[in-house]
């Protein structure tokens, strides 16, 4: 089965997905292990009244600059065009996995952003098999492998030295997917390795 993943990740207005808005959404779209394309999507928000003066400040943005942004509708209908290339929405079994750092987050704001633009179909392009690697971190710390003082993607990318401009949502995607490949390698090649070696294939 082909393997089709989304790697992405939102900045927002603040963090309630039903009150504000993404502003920025960058992603990649891997396909059986390849790149297939990037975009890094700058969106005005539905809602100027409810903007969290501290999640600008966090994005580096000003209200003037949203203004320059793209629509939100044209950005949903270039959205659905470019996923329309890779998933037949009407077919069950062809889905994106999405995958990004508390993915949580992003997940429930970009199914707010269907909604918002009278799409209710957002698991026709995406199914529930999320890939984060925040959960494995968490575990890695319960077992003793690993400690940091929080597991913010900049404090683990660091520890891990990934570059990253944290909050910026291209780079936070960049980042996150080398951790992806970094964690993949640390827990499951090294164990298939050793597999190998011991059965002598």
């Amino acid at each position: 089965m082909t393997r089709k993943i989304f790697h992405f990740d939102a900045e927002t207005t603040g963090l309630d997905p039903q009150k504000h808005d993404i502003i920025q959404l960058a992603y990649v779209v891997e396909i059986d292990g390849k790149e297939q394309e990037e975009g890094n999507v700058f969106i005005q928000p539905f809602d100027y009244s409810v903007i969290n003066p501290a999640a600008l400040e966090v994005n580096k943005l000003t209200v003037e600059q949203l203004k320059t942004f793209d629509d939100p509708r044209l950005a949903y209908s270039n959205l659905i065009k470019m996923l329309s290339k890779y998933i037949d929405k009407y077919d069950r079994t062809d889905k994106f996995q999405p995958a990004g750092y508390n993915l949580g987050f992003d997940c429930e704001f970009f199914k707010e952003f269907f909604a918002k633009n009278g799409d209710v179909y957002y698991g026709s392009w995406f199914n529930w098999k999320r890939i984060d690697p925040l959960g494995v971190l968490y575990f890695m710390d319960g077992m003793g492998k690993i400690s940091l003082p929080n597991y913010k993607l900049e404090t683990v990318c660091d520890h891990f030295g990934i570059k990253i401009d944290a909050h910026d949502a291209i780079s936070d995607i960049r980042a996150t997917k080398q951790l992806i490949d970094i964690l993949d390698k640390l827990l499951f090649k090294e164990r298939e390795e050793k597999h190998e070696t011991d059965t002598g294939n």
